[in-house]
């Protein structure tokens, strides 16, 4: 946690601000489900609680479930934004990241922040100062926090999926192109939660399935 927070502490002098806001999504890759988005705020006396946090896809599940419930317990300041499958087909996938991501940060539009984003792109029509930081969740505590919060609620949001539409076995793979999902998808077509622009779904079934 250490080089972390210090990159953090670092980034607060060059940019002469005392609050940072980490935003970071999860789920750019899968077949199905939405993109969720985080933008969250550790106020400076929360860092000493996180040492254990590293980039979302660093940890186990359990290990995720354990940091997140400790940010709710301490009273952590974050925001979550999802776009849809349906935007998703619609925008395409770092367009819809990007609405993700301002859903996210609304709350904190007024005030004097910024953003530090994990990615090399800028967020598109985003009204706070902003860094683009390539595998920031892995350099920044703040970012890393946002990336656990995603990836915690995108998990549970597709478990609860898996319980919509149990033919696909979204519980198991998140929505992620596994032989098991792909085999599904060739047995039961697309369901409303897939996106119908990805590969292989739009090589497979027709724009008669498109919303």
């Amino acid at each position: 946690m250490g080089a972390l927070l210090d990159f953090d502490k670092k980034i607060a002098i060059q940019k002469e601000t005392a609050i940072l806001i980490g935003v970071d999504e999860a789920g750019r890759g899968p077949l199905a489900g939405p993109v969720v988005a985080c933008a969250c705020c550790l106020a400076p006396n929360q860092y000493i609680y996180f040492e254990d946090a590293n980039d979302s896809k660093k940890l186990t599940p359990k290990k995720r479930e354990e940091i997140f419930e400790r940010m709710n317990k301490i009273g952590v300041l974050y925001v979550v934004g999802f776009a849809s499958a349906r935007e998703i087909d619609k925008l395409n996938i770092l367009q819809a990241t990007f609405l993700a991501m301002r859903r996210a940060s609304r709350k904190f539009y007024s005030i004097p922040a910024i953003a530090l984003v994990d990615g090399p792109h800028p967020i598109a029509d985003f009204p706070l100062r902003q860094m683009p930081i390539v595998d920031g969740d892995a350099k920044s505590l703040c970012i890393a926090a946002a990336s656990i919060v995603a990836k915690v609620l995108r998990d549970r949001y597709m478990e609860t999926l898996d319980k919509l539409y149990p033919n696909y076995g979204f519980a198991a793979h998140k929505g992620y192109g596994t032989p098991k999902h792909l085999a599904a998808i060739e047995q039961y077509g697309p369901c409303p939660e897939h996106r119908k622009t990805f590969a292989p779904l739009r090589e497979k079934f027709t724009p008669t399935l498109f919303p």
